[in-house]
């Protein structure tokens, strides 16, 4: 199921083993080599370490109650898991990143993103356009498909408009209709 991200922030996050309320997700720690969710940074009483998180692969299931997990013992510190400590420390944000198509034009900013549920593999992009062109145009939605490439300011999204060439002069033809060529109705005794 897709979900947008920002439904995703202030979740909360149960326990299994309590039945109770253990933390709220904050900030998606996102790998931008793969814009995969690979955890989320967590904030609730019940934490040992600041910051604390917990990996997407520890959530059980994602329900209309918040993310359930086992137990407490599953957050996690930034130096638990060196994976998730270079991804952190890479300090990458999606929100806010310009996008540029392949000729460098700027289409806006993205705004929010949508989630495959099964996999927290970000699908697409919301592009917010800026106040004016905003004003004659809508948002663009921008799937994981037609991005070339991802740095620390600007997405690059392949170009999708296909410019279209005049038709110069077109050969002007007449068709024949060929179940109108013949004067003669068919019968429905055809032979098989």
């Amino acid at each position: 199921m897709l979900i947008l991200g920002s439904r995703l922030i202030n979740t909360s996050i149960m326990g299994l083993q309590t039945g109770t309320k253990l933390a709220v997700t904050k900030t998606p720690i996102i790998d931008p080599s793969n814009l995969m969710i690979v955890a989320y940074e967590v904030d609730g009483p019940l934490l040992s370490e600041r910051p604390s998180f917990i990996r997407i692969a520890d959530v059980r299931e994602l329900s209309d109650i918040g993310m359930i997990i086992d137990s407490n013992d599953e957050f996690i510190g930034v130096k638990d898991v060196v994976a998730i400590q270079k991804i952190y420390d890479l300090g990458f944000k999606l929100l806010g990143l310009s996008v540029v198509d392949e000729s460098k034009h700027k289409l806006g900013k993205v705004s929010d993103y949508t989630v495959d549920s099964s996999d927290f593999v970000i699908q697409q992009l919301n592009v917010a356009r800026s106040v004016m062109r905003s004003l004659t145009e809508t948002s663009l939605l921008v799937h994981r498909s037609q991005i070339i490439e991802i740095n620390d300011t600007t997405i690059t999204v392949r170009n999708t408009a296909k410019k279209l060439e005049p038709i110069k002069d077109a050969p002007k033809m007449a068709y024949l209709n060929p179940f109108r060529s013949s004067n003669t109705p068919q019968t429905d005794n055809a032979e098989i």
